[in-house]
């Protein structure tokens, strides 16, 4: 009986050992890179219109960002 207790407990570990690692992250989200849009004229007020300018320049997106509101251009990297 004595033996059965550190066998049983070393199960138990190797057991949560394994469930930790398949609940781990699932899928590895992707990292954005941004570049200043080239094309947008003035403060960027609407995220919207951004986003329209960063489309005609080859990007899927963009947002407003800084104090001084420029339109910066998305894509996942």
């Amino acid at each position: 009986m004595a033996r059965s207790v550190p066998l049983v407990s070393t199960i138990f570990v190797l057991l949560l050992l394994l469930v930790a690692t398949e609940m781990g992250p699932m899928a590895v989200e992707a990292r954005t890179c941004e570049s200043q849009s080239h094309r947008f004229k003035g403060p960027c007020i609407r995220k919207s219109n951004c986003a329209n300018v960063c489309r005609t320049e080859g990007f899927p997106g963009g947002h407003c960002r800084g104090f001084r509101r420029r339109c910066f251009c998305t894509k996942p990297c």
